[in-house]
């Protein structure tokens, strides 16, 4: 990236003129304590409109929820214009839970359990939105929305913007050293939050985002792969044709008008 500032000037910009244009006050967003939320509730936050920052543990780790709440007090001393709520949804997941399950668990249920956590948090982002008329700011970077498409459809998928859905994973990096973003968030493992083994992002895929960036940029080249350059190709080809559903839009039945005529 040949000029971080110019980049972060240009998403708070973008950000800022479109909530004006569509008479917006301001963003709700939903912190992880990831670098990706990170960098999204600060960019957020340097547009000077209010931002809400929702904190919304469900069973999660100790350590994610102190780097959240880290990141939150500390974009708090910074913008006068940041606020917080700590939401606990661990109760309301729990009563979903055993309102339709019978705690026998196979792998298929684990999963639809885990995308319900973020599907629960997109509820609670769209219920502080709608009162203060804020935009709800999406944290997807392009990796995980446009290459292997690693999120839940309509959990942390369902937003009104994504600033950084164009910045390769490594990108946000990159701006996020630049803004000062905390060193324990920088360091930290990427993870979804959304299991209670506190699984990685990397165990989940199977590759690391910089070998997925890799094949993100050489999948038009024609070059020789080594052996592992190849299992990331189809660690990537497969999330890719399998989420593909999620990175287009929803199919319309358009019926011919001789049949409605």
């Amino acid at each position: 990236m040949k000029s971080p500032e110019k980049v972060i000037n240009y998403i708070v910009n973008w950000l800022k003129e479109y909530a004006i244009n569509n008479n917006i006050n301001g963003f709700v967003v939903g912190v992880s304590g990831g670098v990706d939320s990170a960098l999204t509730s600060l960019l957020c936050a340097k547009t000077n409109l209010p931002v809400l920052c929702l904190e919304m543990r469900i069973h999660q780790e100790k350590n994610q929820i102190s780097r959240g709440l880290n990141h939150i007090n500390w974009l708090k001393n910074k913008f006068n214009n940041v606020k917080f709520k700590s939401i606990p949804l661990t109760n309301v997941f729990d009563a979903f839970k055993n309102t339709i399950t019978e705690n026998k668990f196979n792998e298929k249920e684990l999963l639809s359990l885990a995308n319900t956590r973020s599907r629960i948090r997109m509820m609670t982002l769209y219920y502080f939105s709608t009162l203060n008329n804020y935009l709800v700011a999406g944290t997807g970077n392009k990796v995980e929305d446009f290459g292997i498409g690693f999120y839940t459809k309509y959990g942390d998928g369902g937003v009104d913007i994504s600033p950084i859905a164009d910045l390769l994973k490594s990108e946000v990096y990159i701006l996020a050293k630049r803004l000062g973003v905390l060193k324990e968030i920088i360091e930290a493992s990427p993870t979804d939050g959304l299991w209670n083994d506190n699984r990685s992002d990397e165990e989940q895929i199977g590759a690391t985002y910089k070998e997925l960036e890799s094949v993100m940029k050489n999948k038009l080249k024609n070059l020789k792969k080594t052996k592992r350059e190849l299992e990331v190709t189809t660690i990537f080809n497969t999330f890719n044709s399998r989420n593909k559903h999620k990175m287009v839009s929803i199919p319309i039945c358009k019926i011919p008008n001789k049949l409605k005529s």
